[in-house]
């Protein structure tokens, strides 16, 4: 049981780390307009000297440069988390098969954010920072697909931890069983079936 309640907490732990990031990258941006409605007086001048629309672009480049390092750094957190979870699950509990492919689906989620999509989503994201709207470049449809993608595998994963945290909260699922108490049963099956032998 106390198992249990510790892979609660690390899956609990991992999904409110999940949506405090997704704030923190919305609050990023929107950083950018509470700065620029309301200047300190000395950024004021600046932000004159340099124009409204530049202005912008340089913080919303600046906001958009955090919240990737802050997700490289989650995700690679994430992973360290994913696969500590997993492998508790598998040797530090009883838990069935449906958990532990849900952690393991987890887990490659997190991974493919990490090796595939984040780094394509940063390259084009850094190459379109400054280029205005209406200019056509090649990386511009990308970036919207491989954004999609990964909320999507966002999207997946939060579904799963919430599935596996009622499984887990409300006990369902047969326990795999431990060798001591498979062997017990074969025991208990020789002395029942066969005891009649060598009497």
């Amino acid at each position: 049981m106390r198992s249990r309640r510790f892979a609660c907490l690390l899956l609990g732990m991992w999904i409110a780390a999940g949506i405090l990031m997704q704030w923190i990258a919305g609050e990023n941006y929107a950083a950018v307009d509470r700065i620029l409605d309301l200047p300190n007086p000395s950024a004021s001048l600046q932000f004159k000297a340099l124009g409204p629309t530049a202005s912008r672009q340089l913080l919303r480049y600046e906001a958009a440069e955090q919240n990737r390092f802050y997700f490289e750094c989650w995700e690679t957190a994430q992973l360290i988390l994913g696969t500590f979870f997993f492998f508790f699950l598998l040797f530090g509990t009883r838990e069935n098969k449906f958990c532990l492919l849900a952690a393991l689906l987890m887990v490659v989620g997190v991974g493919v954010q990490r090796f595939f999509l984040t780094p394509e989503i940063n390259a084009l994201g850094r190459m379109l920072d400054f280029v205005p709207q209406d200019v056509y470049i090649a990386g511009r449809r990308r970036l919207p697909v491989a954004q999609d993608a990964y909320e999507a595998l966002e999207a997946a994963k939060l579904v799963l931890a919430a599935i596996l945290a009622v499984w887990l909260l409300m006990g369902r699922g047969r326990a795999r069983r431990s060798r001591t108490e498979v062997r017990q049963e074969l025991d208990l099956i020789n002395k029942a079936n066969y005891g009649h032998v060598d009497r």
